[in-house]
């Protein structure tokens, strides 16, 4: 893996050189844009809308646009400039249970690795502190010339770095709540359900969309067609929907734990 950020985990008078790591990655067949008519590559381009030019990327900026229509152009080295005292710093604020931190604020996760002979013992010593009081550092870090909100935590005996969401990026959806009246009837059967179908091994999931492209993908370039899947009909009694779920839980389970002859 390739460092994307070079700094130092600050808590206390304790400093802990690191570097950072993008933990995840997109998967799947890699799709591009092209003419239907003759299969040419479609390309974006960047045009000036004054000038009606393309602009190289060396000429672009960024700008923020005030209220009487003046602009101000931000350069990267202006950018890079911001004095930010997390630029180089993972800043930790103090610490908090898991379970303070609610899980929509939770966005990209990122490995730290010690940096240098020196940063080893720190780096186990956060690392085990962390595991024993089962609590989370909540920091501020500068990633990409923009702070942000992070929580530190250990996984598999490292350190991750998982950005948050600042609270004021969170949208209002307003009262989205349902005032439908429930029957004791289905609440029961709700929870028989959930029972029936409790435990489930996220490891050994696997993105079906990805799979379902690649086997279009393949079936077009044979020149045959792929056979859709019927769409289950949508079911209009709920207790009949609940009652139906758990006898076809009931027998998926049934038919996992059958030994294979």
């Amino acid at each position: 893996m390739r460092a994307i950020w070079s700094g130092t985990i600050s808590f206390g008078l304790v400093a802990l050189p690191c570097q950072l790591y993008t933990a995840t990655e997109e998967s799947g067949p890699g799709l591009h844009t092209v003419h239907v008519a003759c299969g040419g590559r479609v390309r974006h381009r960047r045009f000036c809308e004054l000038e009606n030019v393309e602009v190289p990327q060396a000429e672009i900026a960024r700008a923020w646009e005030a209220p009487d229509g003046r602009q101000v152009i931000l350069r990267d080295t202006d950018l890079e400039a911001l004095p930010l005292p997390t630029k180089h710093i993972i800043e930790v604020l103090g610490f908090v249970g898991a379970e303070e931190v609610d899980p929509i604020l939770y966005s990209r996760p990122y490995w730290i690795g010690a940096t240098g002979a020196g940063a080893q013992r720190p780096y186990a010593l956060l690392v085990e502190a962390l595991s024993r009081s089962g609590r989370l550092a909540i920091c501020k870090v500068a990633i990409r010339s923009r702070e942000r909100l992070a929580a530190l935590r250990p996984r598999r005996g490292m350190l991750l770095l998982q950005t948050l969401l600042w609270p004021e990026e969170l949208r209002d959806p307003g009262d989205l709540s349902s005032t439908s009246p429930l029957t004791d009837r289905e609440l029961e059967m709700a929870e028989v359900l959930m029972d029936a179908l409790a435990g489930v091994d996220i490891s050994e999931l696997h993105d079906e969309y990805t799979a379902a492209l690649t086997s279009l993908v393949d079936a077009k370039a044979s020149g045959g067609e792929l056979a859709v899947r019927p769409e289950p009909a949508p079911a209009v009694d709920l207790m009949a929907a609940l009652e139906a779920s758990v006898q076809a839980a009931k027998r998926a389970r049934e038919d996992g734990n059958e030994e294979p002859p």
